[in-house]
């Protein structure tokens, strides 16, 4: 799979999990400096999850703060 479409994947996987719980990006802000990660606004994490050029980390730390324990790379089917 070319990079551009594993960026796309990523970013897939991260706004479905925010969809799915209600999230909106200023409670993903808020959420993320409830667990220590600070510095990140609204707009900064609209922009950064629209490009889809974010680190592991990053990624990580959102499905914490958003209380996902499991995520699913592929839909079944």
């Amino acid at each position: 799979m070319p990079e551009r479409d594993w960026t796309t994947h990523v970013k897939g996987i991260l706004k479905a999990e925010l969809a799915r719980r209600h999230v909106s990006y200023r409670d993903l802000a808020q959420k993320l400096h409830e667990i220590g990660v600070k510095g990140e606004s609204e707009r900064n994490l609209a922009n950064k999850i629209a490009r889809g050029s974010f680190t592991a980390v990053f990624f990580v730390q959102c499905l914490t703060a958003i209380g996902c324990h499991t995520v699913r790379l592929h839909e079944e089917g």
